[in-house]
């Protein structure tokens, strides 16, 4: 079967940067419903629009076509007295952004009294390679289609 609109496609998907760097090793197979609903990045969509179970390819994204440059505005600190308790550096916690929207925010450092927040995705500012193997192309159920997410085993578990 070919991947088209409204197909559920696992991948193994090996993630590095420009340095090599590997971020995602692919030995675990994700899934995703193809077809514009977010699930991937539209340029990695595009690649696989019309391929097959067994499609081999390796893509560079620049950094506009994945997680976008830095914003060193989603840099802030809190009190630490504020700090919910059981958090530590690498966790997350979610505040309302620049923008008076909810975003998650990155622990990167504990200092003294301050903590030290980022909101931006940790692969911001970075050019990814992917390199991708498709293991399989179904149609997707009409639930699947109605959540916007593939579900089961490498999918979304409600």
């Amino acid at each position: 079967m070919k991947i088209t609109q409204n197909s559920a496609v696992t991948l193994r998907m090996k993630v590095t940067d420009s340095q090599g760097l590997v971020y995602d090793d692919g030995k675990q197979p994700v899934a995703y419903l193809h077809g514009g609903y977010d699930n991937l990045f539209p340029k990695l969509e595009a690649a696989l629009e019309g391929q097959e179970a067994g499609f081999q390819t390796t893509l560079q994204l620049a950094t506009e076509d994945t997680f976008g440059e830095r914003d060193e505005a989603l840099v802030t600190t809190m009190p630490k007295a504020d700090f919910p308790p059981g958090i530590k550096v690498g966790g997350q916690i979610q505040r309302l952004g620049p923008d008076g929207e909810p975003r998650y925010y990155f622990v990167t450092k504990i200092k003294g009294p301050t903590v030290l927040l980022d909101g931006n995705h940790p692969l911001c500012g970075k050019t990814l390679r992917f390199a991708i193997t498709v293991v399989d192309v179904r149609e997707a159920s009409a639930e699947e289609i109605a959540h916007q997410h593939v579900h089961g085993e490498h999918g979304h578990h409600h």
